[in-house]
């Protein structure tokens, strides 16, 4: 079975945005550890998973070839088929995308049950703590920026479920930014 990976940055307090979606916190430029790293992230993943509000800005961010990104890079994520989760749309205006509503674990389930190779989620963060409250990601990619906003959207959900982790690993880089690789604990 396919597995559903989360790639993230966050901050040390666990934010992946600030209160209105903020990204000043995140470090950049990335150095080339860092992008060593998230080509061998993606060397098995072959669809990308997205929350309807992250779709609308980077689907169209992918396809205008951004600058300072290599084109293996802009190839990978225009070409890569892509599912958008959102109860609003009746079908996708994007390229290469679908719109699927309805119940998040069964939609989850029936893409971890194609063939093919893990699947990826960046978000946005109503999708990411809704996948986590429901169990549904395999292995979380926290990529962990040295600040701290001490308020925002958080990558964890709220409401005292509390949820346990096993650290696969961690892996500091040149730029400050520290990978922390969580599989959940289930059972």
């Amino acid at each position: 079975m396919r597995k559903l990976k989360l790639q993230v940055q966050t901050t040390l307090d666990g934010y992946m945005g600030g209160p209105h979606g903020e990204m000043d916190w995140m470090t950049f430029p990335w150095t080339d550890d860092l992008g060593a790293y998230i080509t061998g992230l993606m060397e098995n993943v072959d669809h990308i998973v997205l929350g309807r509000r992250l779709a609308e800005g980077f689907i169209p961010a992918w396809a205008s070839g951004p600058e300072g990104e290599t084109q293996e890079a802009i190839d990978f994520m225009n070409n890569t088929p892509k599912t958008v989760i959102s109860n609003d749309l009746a079908e996708s205006p994007w390229d290469n995308a679908v719109v699927a509503g309805g119940d998040l674990a069964e939609t989850i389930g029936k893409l971890k049950a194609q063939p093919g190779g893990d699947l990826i989620t960046y978000g946005g963060s109503t999708l990411v703590t809704s996948l986590i409250a429901a169990d549904l990601i395999d292995e979380l990619n926290l990529f962990v920026n040295p600040a701290a906003i001490g308020a925002g959207l958080p990558v964890f959900p709220g409401g005292g479920d509390k949820k346990r982790f096993r650290v696969v690993s961690v892996t500091p880089f040149d730029c400050g930014v520290t990978a922390v690789r969580l599989e959940p604990r289930r059972g």
